[in-house]
């Protein structure tokens, strides 16, 4: 049976538990994972609040506590944002290599990738999970920490995160 390299674009801000769970699909179906960290560029604003490094060492933490890392063959790279989209892409399939499968929530990347040999598989948001919800309980004092797994928590924790997005 083929299996393709998968990637996953996002922006992690945080990685959540919508995020964790796609990624577990995706290394059923794939045999190597590629995770974008997107707009990299971006970091202490209220819709970015954390930096990539900060964002791929959540994602790092969650998918070692889950036993992904080192079991799956997992990339994780970095990209910002472009002007231009189609620059964006050939940017970012040289820094991603071959692609086979696109996971993406996001409708300006699946506009991205219209005509390219590349299948796309649009996520849809699992109920009440998503960065903007997580960020928004963060600011509320509400309870986000159900939200993303431990090992995030955990970090968001270590960084005075919550503080972070509560001042963005």
């Amino acid at each position: 049976m083929y299996k393709p390299i998968g990637l996953f674009i996002g922006r992690f801000q945080p990685f959540h538990r919508g995020h964790l769970l796609v990624i577990q699909g995706m290394v059923k179906m794939c045999k190597k994972v590629v995770i974008v960290i997107g707009s990299s560029q971006e970091k202490k604003t209220e819709k970015n609040p954390f930096s990539a490094a900060e964002r791929k060492e959540m994602i790092q933490r969650a998918l070692q506590a889950e036993n992904i890392i080192p079991v799956h063959d997992v990339t994780l790279v970095t990209m910002p944002d472009y002007e231009d989209d189609a620059e964006w892409v050939e940017n970012l399939l040289e820094a991603t290599g071959e692609v086979g499968k696109l996971w993406t929530g996001d409708e300006d990347v699946v506009r991205c990738f219209e005509g390219r040999e590349i299948d796309v598989q649009e996520i849809k948001e699992v109920p009440g999970i998503s960065g903007t919800e997580v960020r928004k309980l963060m600011r509320e004092g509400g309870k986000w920490e159900k939200l993303v797994p431990l090992e995030v928590k955990k970090y968001v924790g270590e960084i005075k995160g919550v503080d972070r997005v509560k001042n963005a």
